[in-house]
Order: C-alpha cells, then sequence, then structure tokens
C-alpha cells in the first residue's frame, strides 16, 4: 500500500514535470516563437480574400513589362521580373529585380535597378548587372543550359555610408550550390553612376576562382573604403544569412543548421532574432544570427513557396507580410499581420488584393503579387512611419506599397474631404491606393480652376485605377461626393459601397456610353446621360439591416427611396472609385503553366479616359 507522503511527493513531481515541459514548449521559445491568434483567415475564391483594408495603404506599379515596345519598359522586351529588393539611401529609394526573357530560371538572365525621390514616380530601369559574360574559352558545365541571376538580397549600406549593390550568377535552370558561380557587388555612388562589377564571394561548392570568372574578386579594387564595406558586409552574420539559399557554405562560412529558404528576421525587446523562413519556418537565435535553434513549421502561420517578410515597424511593434496560402501557383492576397511584443501576432488584412490579368505566360510565373520583401534593417529609413514592402506582381510587373503605421483596418468619426489642403502628385493620406503606371491615382488641381481634386486616370487595356476611403463601419449611413468625366473622353468608373467582406450591396456606373446607372437588387436602372466636364452630385443613405436599402439622389433630386441591396450584408465600411468593372479572375481554378499568347494588345495604350472626384462626405 503507497504511503500518503509517497503519492504527494509523486504528484508534486508530476507537477514540477508538467510545468517544465509547459514552460519549456510555451509560445515564444523555440518551441513555438510565434503565433497568430487572429480568428479570421481567407476566402481563397476572391482576390481580396473578404480581409479588411490596412487603411491608407499606397500601392503603385513601378515597372510595366512590354514585349513589342520595349522602349516603354525596359528597353530589352523581356517579361519575366521578379525578387525585388529595396533600399532607401541619401534621401532616393532603390528597386533592384531579375528579369529573364520569358520563363523563370531560364537563361539569359539580369539583374535592373530603378530609382524614386518620392516613392511615387519612379525611374525607367537600367541594367545593373548584365548577362553573364563567361571569360574566353570557359565552357557551361555538362548538365546546364546558359547562365542567369538568382539572390534574395541586393543591397547593403555600409558603415561608412557607401551603398553597395549585390547580385549572383549561377547556370540555368539550377543556380543553388553546384550550380552557382559566385556573387557580385557594385557600388552606387550619390552622383547615380556605378563603380566596377567584382565578386565578393565564388560559391564554395565549385572550384570558380578569380582565374576562371568574368570579374575580378574585390581585394583588388584600387577603393580601400569599397574594400572596408565589402569586409565589413562578409562579417554581418544576420545580412549574410541572406546569401545561403544559393551556396551553403562548404567553407564553414555559415555556422548552424540552415534554416529554410528566403531568410528575413527581426530582433524583438528582449535581444533575441527571431529568423523566418519560406513555409512558415522560424527559429530563434540569442547570439545576433550566428547559430539559430532547429528551425519549426509554426502551424497557425499558413505560408506556400513565397517568402514572409519581417520586420519591426516604427511604432516599435512586428509586422508579418505574406501570402496565406498553402499552394505556390496562386499567390494572393498580400497580407500583413501585426505584434506588440513579436511572439503573439493578430489582425489580418490587407496590403494588396489585387490581381491584374497575367500578360504574358512564362514557366513558374505565378499569379498574384509575389515574393515580397521590405527594406533591411540597415538599408535606409524613409521620411515617415511607413512600411515599405516592394514585390512582383504575376512575376511580370513591379510593385511598391507604402504601408503606414501603426497599422489599423478601423477609423471612426465622420469624413469630408475635398482634397485641397494635399500637394498635386503627393500623398493621399487614409486613402486606399492602387495605381499602374498606364493608370494613375494622384491629386490634380480641379478642371474647373478651384482647388485640389482626386484624378483617377485609365489607358491600361488590362488594368484599372482604384481608390477606396475606409470609413467608420455603421449599419445606417449617409454618404455624398462629387464626380466630373473628363471632356473628350471615354471611359468606365465603378462607384461601390462595400462591407467589411467586399461584398458590394451598393453599385453605381457610369458607362463607356456616359450612361450612369445603379443597381436594384439585380436589376440595372438607368438614370441618364451625363454631360463631360461638368460636377455631378450624388448622395445616398444606405440602410444595411433590417431590410437592406439605400436611397439616392442625383444632383439634389430625389431617385428613389428604398432600392433593395444587390446583397444582404450586416453593415458597410467602404466607398470604392474603379476605373474598370469587378474582376476576380484569375481564380484558383485558372490554370497556371498551360501555354498561352498574349493578351491581345497587351502593349498598346487605350485611349485614356479621367475621372475626377471631389467633396467626399460620409456620416453616420
Amino acid at each position: 500500500m503507497t504511503s500518503y507522503p509517497l503519492v504527494r511527493c509523486l504528484l508534486v513531481f508530476v507537477g514540477l514535470f508538467g510545468f517544465l515541459t509547459t514552460s519549456l514548449a510555451q509560445t515564444g521559445s523555440v518551441h513555438e516563437p510565434v503565433r497568430y491568434i487572429g480568428g479570421n483567415s481567407i476566402d481563397p475564391d476572391v482576390h481580396e480574400g473578404r480581409l479588411r483594408y490596412a487603411v491608407g495603404v499606397e500601392s503603385r506599379q513601378t515597372l510595366r513589362v512590354n514585349r513589342s515596345q520595349p522602349e516603354l519598359a525596359d528597353g530589352f522586351g523581356w517579361t519575366y521580373s521578379h525578387a525585388s529588393n529595396l533600399a532607401y539611401w541619401e534621401g532616393t529609394f532603390f528597386q533592384q529585380y531579375l528579369s529573364n526573357p520569358v520563363d523563370e530560371h531560364i537563361s539569359p538572365g539580369q539583374t535592373l535597378l530603378i530609382r524614386s525621390d518620392d516613392g511615387r514616380h519612379w525611374s525607367k530601369p537600367i541594367v545593373l548587372f548584365p548577362p553573364y559574360p563567361a571569360p574566353e574559352g570557359v565552357q557551361i558545365p555538362e548538365g546546364y543550359e546558359g547562365y542567369m541571376m538568382h539572390q534574395r538580397m541586393g543591397f547593403y549600406v555600409s558603415s561608412g555610408g557607401k551603398l553597395l549593390s549585390l547580385a549572383f550568377y549561377g547556370h540555368s535552370e539550377d543556380p543553388f550550390e553546384a550550380g552557382g558561380i559566385g556573387r557580385v557587388v557594385r557600388e552606387i555612388k550619390k552622383d547615380g553612376s556605378f563603380g566596377p562589377i567584382y565578386f565578393i564571394r565564388y560559391s564554395s561548392h565549385t572550384d570558380w576562382n578569380e582565374s576562371n570568372t568574368a570579374f575580378p574578386f574585390f581585394t583588388t579594387s584600387p577603393d580601400p573604403e569599397f574594400i572596408r564595406a565589402c569586409e565589413e558586409l562578409l562579417e554581418n552574420t544576420l545580412i549574410t544569412l541572406q546569401w545561403r539559399d544559393e551556396d551553403n557554405g562548404l567553407d564553414g562560412f555559415y555556422t548552424g543548421e540552415r534554416g529554410g529558404s528566403a531568410f528575413s528576421y527581426y530582433t524583438r525587446k528582449d535581444g533575441k532574432t527571431i529568423g523566418f523562413w519560406k513555409r512558415s519556418m522560424v527559429a530563434i537565435s540569442e547570439d545576433k544570427g550566428r547559430s539559430f535553434s532547429p528551425s519549426v513549421k509554426v502551424p497557425t502561420l499558413t505560408m506556400a513557396g513565397g517568402k514572409v517578410w519581417a520586420q519591426q515597424t516604427a511604432d516599435e511593434r512586428y509586422a508579418l507580410v505574406y501570402n496565406p496560402i498553402d499552394i505556390d501557383e496562386y499567390r494572393y492576397p498580400l497580407i500583413v499581420i501585426g505584434s506588440d511584443d513579436g511572439v503573439i501576432f493578430d489582425d489580418m488584412v490587407l496590403v494588396q488584393g489585387e490581381v491584374p490579368p497575367r500578360r504574358f505566360y512564362g514557366r513558374w510565373k505565378d499569379f498574384g503579387p509575389c515574393y515580397v520583401r521590405g527594406i533591411v534593417a540597415g538599408n535606409g529609413n524613409p521620411p515617415g512611419k511607413d512600411m515599405w514592402l516592394t514585390y512582383s506582381m504575376n512575376k511580370e510587373d513591379m510593385w511598391v506599397s507604402r504601408v503606414p503605421t501603426p497599422i489599423r483596418y478601423a477609423v471612426d468619426g465622420p469624413i469630408f474631404e475635398d482634397f485641397d489642403a494635399l500637394h498635386a502628385k503627393g500623398s493621399i493620406p487614409d486613402w486606399n491606393i492602387y495605381a499602374p503606371l498606364w493608370a494613375p491615382v494622384q491629386v490634380v488641381p480641379s478642371p474647373s480652376g478651384e482647388g485640389m481634386v482626386l484624378e483617377l486616370a485609365d489607358e491600361d487595356p488590362y488594368d484599372y485605377a482604384r481608390a477606396i476611403r475606409v470609413f467608420k463601419e455603421g449599419q445606417e449611413v449617409a454618404l455624398e461626393w462629387e464626380f466630373m468625366a473628363s471632356s473628350g473622353e471615354n471611359g468606365r468608373l465603378e462607384m461601390d459601397i462595400t462591407d467589411r467582406y467586399g461584398n458590394r450591396p451598393v453599385r453605381i456606373t457610369l458607362d463607356e456610353e456616359r450612361n450612369l446607372s445603379y443597381w436594384s437588387g439585380h436589376e440595372r436602372k438607368i438614370l441618364g446621360r451625363v454631360e463631360a466636364g461638368t460636377w455631378q452630385h450624388l448622395s445616398l443613405q444606405v440602410v444595411a439591416r433590417p431590410e437592406g436599402h439605400f436611397s439616392l439622389a442625383w444632383n439634389g433630386e430625389t431617385i428613389a427611396d428604398h432600392i433593395p441591396l444587390t446583397v444582404a450584408v450586416k453593415s458597410i465600411e467602404r466607398l470604392s472609385f474603379r476605373t474598370g468593372p469587378y474582376r476576380n479572375l484569375p481564380g484558383r481554378k485558372t490554370p497556371n503553366e498551360d501555354p498561352v499568347p498574349p493578351l491581345p494588345g497587351a502593349d498598346e495604350k487605350v485611349p485614356m479616359a479621367r475621372f475626377f472626384i471631389d467633396r467626399v462626405g460620409i456620416r453616420p
């Protein structure tokens, strides 16, 4: 018979063992470095995922590829663009990206650079690292088919103030490890010119060296400050961990096991570094990246082969940006989740919910915003408290998004905006902007000569301009705005009022024939023809529940009361202006790898259409 003291000892031991194992496995430890606790996830059948918007995100296209008119794009007519990186230095944004003629991992490949002073207006691309010029007599190894570029990192700002750009040359179709040649570096100078190209590291898996490669080693540079900057970079463990995908360091360059692919990181307030890789892999380092705990797959983070971007934001919080899907070919939407401590994340909201048609087929050109990256710590701090992100769209066009912090999805109070206090072509606070190069959204002087207005222009055959204003969520909301169609131009302007999930209970359209219409339930009602060059005033009162309806007045004249909504909703919270029809293709069932010809007229502009928005008022 067991004695009572022995039972008590056993109970104490079991309790202590349980406490210790629970402590070791707790969230924030190496067993589960982070956890997403938000209850919301995406609806994979719609581009926006039925998520709420991160308020005030400004997304602008920096490159629109063009195969038949290359002078309008990169100068080459290449249509595969990917792996964007971003830096800010000496008052200028720098965006670097990879480019191939048609397909991923098919030679030739090169790396290009785009610049901007404000993050809104970008230069044309110029070649930063050209296709690899193999030395005379050097043959492509058996089993490979040419030369390409592949890199996860683009920039480094040294403590001495030099801006270095880096890239990696390898062999098609597999540039990794035995297929690699080496990593190259060159300086971007303050006057905009570039220094010579040097190798900073040869692949440790091969016998490439200064005797059989196209560029000299960096130590031969006549500039001691450049050499010093390169040596500093080589000693920066957290930065060089971004290189490990191509070269795993058989020479002992790295310590510890490889945690995964496409490394990004932040440092928690307790000094521990949290490393993130593709496919939800996460680990912890207590020695500034020299070694990490074994990476673990975090079950609450849904990711596939797209990159995850991790950073501490200007408001002293933490952000993870990624595509919350577990399949590779359909990488949308792009979302952000936030955390106070870098451990517990919540509030999944939308950064980029647009997926335009892919104009040019190419191998492994996945649909949606791909391979997101931000500005790596140390690579510059643009003015303001925004998080800047860059990514490719459909692995075709290049984009940049500015995300205001603190990140929020809800607003409070009434809204009245006439844009008069804003600067031409400058920031548009609190509006979510989607602006392709051929469909810009910007503040401009009013065509009637008084004040400033919001302009949505469009000459893109396959994309549109869009501006969204999030307002206080409510069941009964009064809205009004003025709009004008520019004289001598025809186009389409769709004006929707949506709920938090993107449902469109109120839909008003100005079509290409300038007919203004609205939807009453599922029946289109034509109001009449709009005269271009004149301001039109719309006023609505929307009641979401219990029986959804709205009233509509046009230029002060009441059109109808109790107009039924097109879909039943519990509330509304967004006003959307869009210069094209609603789209939800490509979808998850759209074939991704079936070769198809380019979309007809993909490289040609359509006649310009411009619309102006002013005096937007929204109140409970």
